[in-house]
């Protein structure tokens, strides 16, 4: 397994996380998911460990908090083996306070997670979303204090804009406070959003990319097919994922695995493997976050290293997935004489 430095740190992460939505299953969304309780979890920590995995991301609202816990208890008596990623914001109680990034409810949420995980530090630690009714200022200042508490390594945010994470990182650098050093974010073949704004910005500011939804809520497992039905066991199916999952052209899709398959004839790897391998090669990224519903799909996803797509395959997988970026993206590449667009 190999690792990279996260952003401009000094920490070096594994470039593939596992992701633990899968852990715990309890409500609706989350138990399409998966439903891993301890003794399953513990035997996917196993796996991932040694396979060098070292990494492993989670979040107060995932299964209710269950997630955390169930972590917790498999990686019992090796806290110093793994590395733990998790999150807060989003609302976790009914309490006018219980959501957002004030002091008041991030001071609580990190004390809550720190007990669900049976751990007494967190090495990254990221907001989950970007809180508007919350001075940047405090937010930072509170991810601040927790670090030089110990209880926190390195912080990191999730789902920002690019003016969300520029004066965070502005604000972060006036007054001496803990700088965001990952970014978590949605990157995927069919979702190159992230290469418009968020790319550069990551590779100006060193801010590295820790990976969400790899594989395109599911639709790049190699399941999706032109003319068949999506299959019965994808969490594609749920109505609270076609809800959430970002919509995009059933042709386009198909195209892109079009180009999966052509790829995976040449190297003898599956369709997700080449997706993985795919982002690892692009600008910025640290860890791509992988997920698994049991022990095979977790050994078919770790195939995705130890091997790279050649420049050719590259090339083919991006003009298969590319798109027309929105303004003022599209008029800006084309000043690329003086303004080079980094990847793609």
């Amino acid at each position: 397994m190999d690792y990279r430095h996260l952003g401009g740190s000094g920490f070096k992460v594994p470039v593939l996380t596992l992701g633990t939505g899968t852990f715990g299953g309890s409500g609706q969304f989350f138990k399409a998911w998966g439903g891993s309780g301890v003794e399953e979890a513990t035997r996917l920590v196993d796996v991932c460990l040694d396979a060098g995995l070292t990494m492993f991301d989670s979040a107060d609202i995932y299964s209710g908090g269950l997630a955390e816990e169930v972590l917790g208890k498999a990686i019992q008596g090796r806290r110093d083996k793994v590395l733990i990623s998790t999150k807060g914001t989003f609302r976790n109680g009914e309490g006018p306070n219980d959501v957002g990034s004030s002091r008041f409810h991030l001071t609580r949420a990190v004390e809550a997670s720190l007990r669900r995980l049976g751990t007494d530090y967190i090495d990254l630690y990221q907001l989950h979303g970007f809180d508007a009714h919350t001075p940047v200022e405090e937010a930072l200042g509170t991810l601040d204090d927790l670090v030089r508490a110990g209880k926190i390594r390195y912080i990191g945010a999730s789902n920002f804009s690019g003016w969300h994470l520029m004066k965070s990182l502005a604000v972060s650098e006036k007054y001496g406070l803990s700088r965001y050093v990952a970014h978590q974010a949605y990157y995927a073949l069919v979702g190159r959003d992230y290469e418009w704004e968020l790319m550069p910005l990551g590779i100006d500011q060193k801010v590295g990319a820790v990976v969400w939804s790899p594989l395109g809520w599911a639709r790049l497992t190699g399941k999706f097919r032109r003319g068949q039905p999506v299959p019965k066991d994808s969490r594609m199916n749920e109505k609270t994922n076609q809800v959430t999952a970002p919509p995009i052209p059933d042709e386009y899709l198909y195209t892109v695995v079009d180009a999966l398959d052509v790829v995976a004839a040449e190297t003898g790897k599956t369709v997700p493997q080449i997706a993985l391998n795919w982002l690892l090669q692009r600008p910025t990224v640290s860890s791509v976050i992988i997920g698994a519903r049991n022990e095979e799909q977790l050994r078919q996803n770790l195939g995705a290293v130890g091997w790279n797509l050649t420049a050719e395959q590259v090339a083919k997988l991006d003009a298969a997935s590319n798109v027309t970026m929105a303004y003022p993206y599209w008029h800006q590449r084309g000043f690329a004489e003086r303004n080079p667009f980094p990847a793609g």
